[in-house]
């Protein structure tokens, strides 16, 4: 019989796929660098094939032959996920370790009603988070370091299925004293010719006030009649400063507002006129995965966690 490659190796050798520096790689893996370095060594010699260019000098590079069996690597350690998840679904559904990613413009919203509502309804459940940029979540959860995303959709990952549980509506949010404050209600477009606030790029939410605004594709507030927008901000919470500030106006979703973020401000904040300004909250997994029928069940709670109970 052909000796196998060990659950361990193949960690390694992701770990080093992902990181490209052994230090790192060990570091992710809980081991010392030169475990990891004879764990692949180890690995090359079993396979009697050679996966890295050791003549490349201190950068880590693979051979091709080396990123080929990386990447079936990564099906193999999914297939032998798959298997401990399809016995644990069976003993006792929502249990175990959950690992959970949300953007930003979410968790620190969402998070403090979610985590008592999941704690009461599954007490055998062990949630690790982790918060990043939509990109970053889609590439944990394709490379099976996540099980499970809280995104806005739509967004663009092949092989995840995406369920919208809630819609967050948009509202403008303005210094006091500014013309637009005066209406009841805000005509989107009227917010192109003011000095649009966004986040910084990466995050989903600049694309879609971007889009709600009714700027093309790669245009931008810079690109308009309002002065240049040289300012970004990392969070929402800095965004709305910038906004109570005076350098000018933004969107702000609702789940953010409801938890109290304009909390302390005299920002003043309207509802957009007209269709089209709102995102959708959704949760996303991997397609295949063994524990599917049960992140689909998490719909309801999560659409009564956001106000908009699905029963």
């Amino acid at each position: 019989m052909t000796p196998l490659p060990t659950p361990q190796q193949l960690r390694y050798l992701l770990a080093l796929v992902e990181h490209q520096h052994f230090g790192r790689a060990a570091q992710a893996c809980a081991v010392t660098q030169s475990t990891l370095s004879a764990g692949i060594l180890a690995l090359e010699r079993q396979l009697d094939a050679r996966l890295l260019d050791r003549d490349a000098g201190r950068h880590v590079v693979f051979t091709p032959l080396g990123r080929d069996i990386a990447a079936r690597a990564r099906e193999a350690l999914r297939g032998l996920e798959a298997v401990a998840e399809t016995a644990a679904a069976a003993r006792a559904p929502m249990s175990g370790t959950l690992r959970l990613g949300v953007i930003p413009t979410i968790g620190p919203f969402l998070l403090p009603r979610l985590m008592p509502a999941l704690r009461q309804a599954y007490p055998l459940l062990r949630l690790y988070l982790r918060e990043d940029t939509t990109d970053r979540l889609i590439d944990g959860l394709n490379a099976g370091r996540l099980d499970l995303l809280l995104l806005a959709l739509p967004c663009a990952s092949s092989g995840a299925d995406m369920v919208p549980f809630a819609r967050d509506d948009f509202l403008a949010a303005l210094p006091a004293g500014h013309l637009l404050a005066a209406r009841a209600a805000v005509p989107a477009n009227a917010l192109r010719i003011e000095r649009l606030l966004l986040l910084e790029d990466g995050h989903c939410l600049r694309e879609q006030a971007l889009d709600v605004c009714g700027f093309a594709r790669g245009e931008g507030p810079e690109r308009g009649p309002s002065e240049p927008d040289r300012f970004a901000a990392t969070t929402l919470y800095t965004l709305v400063q910038m906004v109570a500030g005076g350098l000018g106006v933004t969107l702000l979703p609702r789940i953010a507002v409801q938890a109290g973020i304009v909390a302390g401000t005299d920002l003043v904040l309207r509802p957009l006129a007209g269709a089209g300004g709102w995102r959708t909250l959704g949760l996303a997994w991997r397609s295949r995965s063994p524990r599917a029928a049960e992140y689909r069940a998490l719909v309801p709670l999560m659409a009564r966690v956001a106000g908009q109970s699905t029963e």
